[in-house]
């Protein structure tokens, strides 16, 4: 398994719309191979910013680097920066292979 992840340090007044754009934004990942899930994660609040993560799970790595060089990725990211400014520098990536689960077995 393969967790992607892109941290956006969100202005404070920006995060009510920050949150709007990605909850009205179309995906472009369901029934894409090797996807698994998707998270919009709301971090702390710190003086100048509030931490956003974006989080995917993928099947695998090979996965997640088919997502990044299909047509469905680029129509995802065509209008990423055409909004006014919302964060504080670009999203920062962080790629991740998965070494251990442990699952709720009641869940």
């Amino acid at each position: 398994m393969f967790i992607a992840m892109n941290r956006f340090k969100v202005m404070k007044d920006s995060a009510e719309e920050f949150e709007e754009l990605w909850a009205n934004r179309t995906s472009n990942l369901k029934g894409l191979p090797g996807f698994v899930e998707f998270h919009m994660l709301k971090g702390p609040e710190r003086e100048d910013h509030r931490l956003y993560s974006s989080h995917t799970v993928w099947e695998s790595g090979e996965a997640f680097e088919a997502w990044t060089k299909s047509e469905a990725f680029r129509a995802s990211h065509r209008s990423a920066g055409g909004t006014k400014p919302l964060y504080i520098g670009h999203p920062e990536f962080e790629g991740f292979e998965v070494i251990q689960t442990i699952a709720n077995e009641a869940a």
